[in-house]
């Protein structure tokens, strides 16, 4: 039976997700010895039922809109899995006749892919497993950034640039912008890259990494109304007290994804409330994990080279590690790629460290700025504002 390749992927999708696919599948149909070159039907359900995308009958043309591409153009999934999920995996693969599986997500598929390569080793099948990072939060342990965060910070920089343009030319109102990014704050903190926009960036930052006190924020709020009458603040959907519990309750749980209320609306209603003064709330959501027009030329050939990198881990029999990617230089920017075991970043969550929180918590320091600025890419807009 021929050595078939599998590419599946897992989780939220991102700006970038399809560059790594890209990546994966040219380079897996270059290579002498692979056999078919696979993409499980959404997720990890694809696998469980062998429905399996062939990329040897795709044509390039449609191969080549992959890395400009939204989303997951083989599907992805949040699906839970057991043990007896596990060992019906490491079966149907070897009946497809996979000897190698790549496996793109963030930290809870890099938890599946580890479970999946040591479900095979126990079934006495020879599949080698290799994870592709994912995730537009980049949480995953043991590598500088991962592929889907430079587009998902571009994004956000980009918006809030136009935002604090908007309230700049008409200051009337608290703004409070959410951001995705649940116990980590990289994206939330992303957004003072704004100010390089020419038009002022976010008064004040709240990240996950810090418990929120309500008295505090009414307390800069109150600051800002007193001073200009209006500002920007950005918030991570995240946000919580001191006990842990969100500052909105939950709505809905769902296996590992507990579903909250919108933080961004219950601030806006919070300063209206107590300080008795005009506030909104803006929510971008998905599309800060969706957009192409923002997507960073930076995260998207890393994205490809991580695709492609896994591919030669997994054929040169380097197996059972992740790829990651480590910085070498910041100014200028440099990075490269190495195989992390998969068991350092299984369900390891990594948030901001502390030298990249401002004293306060409301803000970041210029060390954030300076590590994030290279992954956006190119330079953003410049706007001019005369008020």
């Amino acid at each position: 039976m021929a050595d078939n390749l599998l590419v599946v992927h897992g989780g939220g999708p991102t700006a970038v997700l399809n560059a790594s696919l890209y990546g994966a599948v040219t380079e897996a149909l270059a290579t002498p010895g692979v056999g078919r070159v696979l993409g499980a039907r959404g997720g990890m359900g694809g696998v469980l039922s062998g429905e399996f995308i062939d990329f040897s009958q795709v044509g390039e043309g449609e191969l080549g809109l992959l890395p400009r591409s939204p989303s997951s153009a083989i599907g992805t999934s949040r699906r839970p899995l057991d043990a007896a999920d596990y060992a019906r995996i490491a079966e149907g693969l070897g009946r497809a006749g996979v000897r190698w599986l790549l496996c793109a997500g963030g930290n809870g598929t890099m938890d599946a892919c580890g479970k999946i390569w040591a479900a095979c080793a126990d079934a006495g099948v020879d599949v080698g497993v290799v994870g592709i990072p994912k995730t537009m939060d980049n949480d995953i342990a043991a590598c500088d950034h991962a592929p889907g965060y430079g587009s998902a910070a571009r994004y956000l920089a980009a918006g809030v640039s136009e935002v604090c343009a908007d309230v700049c030319g008409l200051p009337i109102h608290l703004v409070i912008v959410e951001a995705m990014g649940r116990n980590a704050g990289w994206v939330t903190a992303a957004s003072s890259l704004a100010a390089e926009g020419g038009c002022g960036g976010p008064d004040l930052i709240y990240l996950p990494e810090r418990d929120f006190d309500e008295r505090a924020f009414l307390d800069d709020a109150q600051r800002l109304i007193d001073e200009r009458g209006a500002g920007v603040v950005v918030v991570s959907e995240g946000l919580h007290a001191a006990g842990g519990e969100s500052v909105v309750p939950p709505l809905m749980a769902v296996g590992r994804a507990t579903y909250f209320g919108d933080v961004s609306a219950y601030l806006a209603q919070l300063v209206i409330r107590e300080l008795g003064y005009k506030a909104r709330s803006e929510k971008p959501g998905l599309f800060g994990r969706a957009s192409i027009a923002w997507q960073s030329d930076v995260d998207r050939e890393e994205a490809i080279a991580c695709g492609r990198e896994a591919v030669r881990a997994a054929t040169s029999g380097d197996t059972g590690v992740m790829v990651g990617i480590q910085r070498v230089s910041t100014e200028p920017y440099e990075a490269r790629l190495d195989r992390v075991p998969i068991e350092r970043v299984m369900l390891e969550e990594r948030t901001m460290p502390d030298g990249f929180i401002n004293e306060r918590g409301n803000g970041v320091t210029e060390a954030f700025c300076r590590w994030a600025r290279p992954l956006i890419g190119g330079a953003l807009p410049r706007h001019v504002s005369f008020t």
